[in-house]
């Protein structure tokens, strides 16, 4: 072989080698086969070629080529390449999501349904993903319009704190707070003694009103009614019978056709009945100062001297007393 074709295989091989080698540095694998899809961007922010495609955070192919779609300037055409085993599913979409050291990665969302795929070379719809930051960068403007508005209430809050009616209140707060825990306390230990020992005496007095209901429906209430009706004609006729009588004592006290009568109305047995007790007190009193003028006892059998009559007025007595003989 001559020289120069020896030349020209070493410069192909190198060639070859050179092809390979760049490829590798560049995560492309010369030697695996691959499918090509399309993503359409309206801003790559950054995406290089050679970037690498996550699914699910696992590597499964790169951006093969960037192209910018001058009949369409809204658009950007990536062209990306996954393994062959590498299906994508229906509703898939692409997002750019920055990282920190600067760099823009693809992330494939793959869509619900893994058993219905997209054919070879389809388009894809790509956008950003939506992160923290992108999130609270849409809620600046709503912040701003809202600053105002917290600025007040903060006013108004510093104001109410400051206060000494809030002191005032939150002091009758904790107060009422106190009583009502215990009352809280209170209740809790009246359903936990009296209400028990309550139910249980009604529930004895429901038992005993029952046992009186079940009594008084056995009680003959005809032949009460008509014994009660008994009873109040005899005690009618005994009033009756009773007034009578009285009517009847009353004619007799006050008339003189008897001995009860004549006794309670005619002076002269009142004054006769006067005069006796009179001379009856006399006579007493005389027994009790002279008792020898009426018994006479003596052991030597001497004799005293003749008894003689106390002396009476005629206005005191009328009628004498006979003293009597020794």
């Amino acid at each position: 072989m001559k020289k120069e074709t020896k030349i020209a295989l070493t410069a192909v091989a190198a060639l070859v080698l050179l092809f390979i080698g760049l490829n590798f540095l560049k995560g492309v694998n010369v030697f695996q086969s691959t499918n090509t899809y399309y993503v359409k961007f309206k801003d790559v922010a950054g995406l290089a070629v050679s970037n690498p495609v996550y699914a699910n955070g696992y590597a499964v192919g790169i951006v093969r080529k960037i192209d910018f779609d001058y009949d369409k300037a809204e658009n950007v055409l990536v062209t990306i390449e996954l393994d062959d085993e590498m299906r994508v599913p229906e509703q898939t979409r692409a997002e750019l999501e920055a990282e920190l050291m600067g760099g823009v990665k693809m992330s494939l969302v793959l869509g619900p349904n893994p058993a219905r795929h997209i054919a070879l070379g389809d388009t894809i719809c790509g956008g950003m993903h939506q992160g923290v930051m992108d999130k609270m960068s849409k809620l600046v403007p709503v912040v701003e319009t809202l600053l105002p508005k917290l600025d007040s209430v903060m006013h108004n809050i510093n104001r109410l704190t400051g206060d000494t009616a809030l002191v005032r209140i939150l002091h009758n707060t904790a107060a009422i707070t106190a009583n009502m825990n215990e009352a809280s306390a209170q209740l809790n230990r009246m359903m936990k003694n009296d209400i028990p020992q309550t139910l249980a005496n009604l529930k004895k007095t429901s038992a005993n009103a029952e046992h009186i209901t079940g009594e008084l429906s056995k009680i003959d209430m005809v032949n009460m009614a008509k014994n009660l009706d008994e009873t109040l004609n005899t005690a009618k006729d005994f009033s009756m019978k009773l007034n009578t009588m009285t009517t009847d004592l009353e004619k007799k006290l006050s008339g003189t056709d008897n001995t009860l009568g004549l006794f309670l109305n005619d002076r002269g047995v009142y004054d006769n009945l006067n005069s006796t007790l009179k001379n009856t007190d006399a006579l007493m009193q005389d027994l009790k100062l002279h008792p020898k003028r009426y018994v006479h006892f003596s052991i030597f059998g001497k004799k005293e001297k003749p008894y003689e009559a106390p002396k009476v007025e005629a206005s005191e007595m009328e009628d004498p007393i006979v003293a009597p003989k020794e």
